[in-house]
């Protein structure tokens, strides 16, 4: 495909700046979510469908898939560009990110022709909500030791265990599924296969799991005989240890493909100053106060480092020294500062920072309270900072595993 010239991005960033204006929802009288990992009801889930389905078929969603499976077929610059008008225009977030930005870019990748014509399009509209069953109870962040299995019955998989902190599972129409079909490899990553897995068969129950903020958006996933076609593996069995790896780096942020869309509401420094600047602390402006001061400041160096590190990563030669670095970092870095700054905002409230969501008293409706309650579940998800630490450890510094 032909690279657009300058007028055609400019002429492309005006109509939709002038359509997100026009077609952003109205405020439907309760909280959305910040993530999608905050999805926790059908009215919250039906509001943001409609909205996915509705920048998909505007053509905002997508727009460099293959235009043969749902896409666009156009250049990247051109999501790139949609994806700065979502934000600058603060329109609601695209809830199905597992599909849309981590199944969908795994199937084009390395999905065969079936898989391609068969999934794509779904996760685009948002007809197909798909989960990912990765982490289970028993073996926390060791993704490698586990032990949900799946054993071959002629053109079946039947599979037996249990999955948690799955996202969006009680919704799911797929699950991306992590499943040990060799209980005797000699590695124990040789024994895991991948699969393309359907919730709604017999013998797949989900259980939500309620969050410290009162909300759902996560479940726990049994499977008990599940009969799933052999149809749905992914690749050959004992790949699936590779194939959950590529998974990752898209989750991670390492790997392009996502299909775009406004996947995070993010708390800027910019908010939470607006937030406490009419704030008092024994009477004088809280934002006069040199130690309140020296805070924000430390914290807005930070939060403008991560936004030129973002801009640093499309330039080859300013990585040269260590290329994976700040892709392989990029989410340690991010939720980590997201939540130092959230729990910041927190303690500038002093006594009122108890208060929450629903008392008539709390700053900004309890949005920063909530807003910290949350940003725990992205230091988790994908892999927890500490394993994310271990990562760049290895991957980037090279330093040994012992």
């Amino acid at each position: 495909m032909s690279e657009p010239n300058a007028q055609e991005l400019e002429e492309f960033r005006a109509q939709t700046s002038a359509w997100m204006r026009d077609n952003k929802p109205a405020d439907p009288g309760f909280l959305l979510p910040q993530t999608f990992m905050e999805v926790g009801t059908e009215r919250v889930l039906e509001f943001l469908r409609e909205w996915q389905h509705k920048l998909w078929s505007a053509g905002y969603l997508g727009m460099h898939w293959p235009r043969q499976y749902g896409g666009g077929g156009v250049s990247p610059v051109f999501q790139n560009i949609a994806n700065q008008e979502m934000k600058r225009h603060a329109v609601p977030i695209v809830f199905n990110i597992i599909g849309l930005s981590w199944t969908g870019p795994l199937i084009i990748d390395i999905g065969t022709e079936q898989e391609k014509r068969k999934y794509l399009k779904g996760i685009l509209s948002g007809e197909d909500i798909w989960c990912q069953g990765f982490s289970e109870p028993d073996h926390g962040s060791d993704l490698g030791n586990a032990q949900c299995r799946a054993v071959r019955d002629g053109d079946e998989y039947v599979i037996n265990g249990v999955k948690i902190w799955t996202t969006l599972g009680s919704f799911a129409h797929y699950m991306i599924l992590l499943a040990r079909t060799n209980q005797e490899a000699s590695r124990k990553y040789d024994g895991l296969s991948f699969f393309l897995a359907p919730m709604g068969v017999d013998g797949i129950e989900t259980r939500p799991i309620r969050k410290m903020t009162g909300e759902y958006g996560f479940s726990e996933t049994f499977f008990t005989d599940a009969r799933i076609p052999a149809a749905c593996l992914m690749g050959e069995e004992g790949q699936g240890w590779r194939i959950a790896m590529q998974t990752l780096q898209y989750e991670r942020g390492a790997e392009a493909g996502a299909a775009g869309g406004l996947m995070v509401v993010r708390t800027r420094m910019e908010d939470l100053i607006g937030a406490v600047r009419g704030l008092k602390r024994d009477g004088e402006p809280l934002l006069r106060d040199p130690l309140v001061r020296d805070r924000l400041v430390q914290l807005l160096i930070e939060e403008k480092g991560l936004v030129l590190s973002e801009k640093r990563q499309e330039h080859p030669a300013l990585n040269s020294d260590y290329p994976w670095s700040l892709a392989l970092s990029g989410k340690l870095r991010g939720s980590e500062f997201t939540r130092r700054m959230c729990q910041f905002a927190v303690q500038l409230q002093g006594a009122h920072g108890s208060l929450y969501v629903g008392d008539e008293d709390a700053l900004s409706g309890g949005f920063w309270q909530r807003a910290y309650l949350n940003s725990f579940s992205s230091t988790i998800g994908g892999g927890t900072s500490q394993i994310q630490a271990n990562i760049v450890a290895e991957r980037v510094l090279g330093l040994p595993k012992d």
